[in-house]
């Protein structure tokens, strides 16, 4: 392979949802416009309510404010290029750009499933350890090893994006997707992939699937656990309290483990389905987890309703007293 990028791709063309009629284009985007501004809506509220409200200072809202966060920086990644690309024909991303997202799009992917690896093992150490909890996990060590994630993340996503850069592309600049990811743009490289994708393919799998060994051990050992309590009523309050963060993970890893499996298993999906169901599994789960947090969790549900009440119930007048 000659080194350096020889390239002659200055740019690459984003085909979105490949088979979409033109007049339904109008509706799509709108769709996802609507998509992008609840998750913006939803998740920003979870960070105002966790920073106006010391209630909220525990290890468990830790982790929801960083899942949140990570929400909206993956949905301000991806969405605003496509949504540009129906309303304003402009489904064109520069080189650079397109690498740029691909990074953000994987590095961000990695840093959500670690964040959900740390939401399950709150839960094992309050169900399964409950005495070492307050030892186990504080704050200040809810606060390492969440910024630990973010910056773990970080190099083999490096490492994969500086690799794929100066491969020559002198091919085909289409990437049938709605945003730039490592398979999408390293397909259209004039070279060899296998000894890149296969590397990414190994990685991605240890991201995706060393978290989820974890999540099931973890929620194997609290089921368990339960099953040991003696009073049924003991054993749904026991289970209760890590239903939300269950809702979340099923959300995360269901789908995308559906789309693995059937691939490994011959179904095959079209090029518009495929694209259909990854923006589903991306997109959703930040869009409903602030609706999730809100109604399942207590201290966020009452957090909300207080912060609801000051905003549309009007303080009393204060009438200054007349001195006479």
């Amino acid at each position: 392979m000659p080194e350096g990028n020889h390239s002659t791709v200055t740019e690459f063309i984003l085909t979105g949802f490949p088979g979409l009629h033109p007049e339904y284009q109008g509706l799509v985007s709108a769709v996802l416009f609507l998509v992008y501004v609840l998750t913006l809506t939803g998740n920003v509220t979870i960070v105002f309510l966790f920073a106006t409200n010391r209630s909220l200072h525990k290890p468990m809202y830790y982790i929801i404010l960083n899942l949140s966060t990570c929400d909206i920086l993956f949905s301000t990644t991806t969405l605003p290029k496509i949504i540009s690309k129906y309303w304003f024909q402009s489904g064109t991303i520069s080189f650079t750009a397109c690498f740029v997202q691909m990074y953000f799009v994987h590095y961000l992917g990695t840093v959500n499933s670690l964040i959900l690896l740390l939401m399950a093992f709150d839960r094992y150490v309050a169900i399964c350890h409950p005495l070492r909890y307050p030892i186990v996990l504080k704050n200040s060590t809810i606060q390492i090893l969440s910024i630990t994630a973010w910056v773990m993340s970080q190099p083999s996503n490096l490492m994969i994006t500086i690799r794929a850069y100066p491969l020559p592309y002198c091919a085909s600049n289409i990437i049938n997707h709605c945003y730039c990811d490592h398979i999408g743009i390293t397909t259209l490289a004039c070279t060899d992939r296998a000894p890149y994708g296969f590397p990414a393919f190994v990685f991605a799998m240890f991201a995706l699937l060393g978290p989820l060994a974890f999540i099931m051990f973890s929620y194997c050992s609290i089921i368990l656990a339960v099953l040991k309590i003696a009073n049924l009523q003991g054993r749904i309050k026991t289970l209760s309290t890590c239903s939300t963060q269950l809702i979340i993970i099923a959300l995360y890893y269901l789908p995308r483990c559906f789309v693995y499996l059937a691939s490994n298993v011959g179904i095959t999906f079209s090029a518009d389905m495929r694209i259909v169901i990854i923006m589903l599994y991306s997109l959703f789960p930040p869009m409903v987890n602030p609706l999730i947090y809100c109604l399942r969790a207590k201290d966020m549900r009452e957090s909300l309703w207080k912060q609801f009440n000051r905003s549309i119930i009007p303080q009393k007048a204060q009438v200054p007293s007349v001195s006479n």
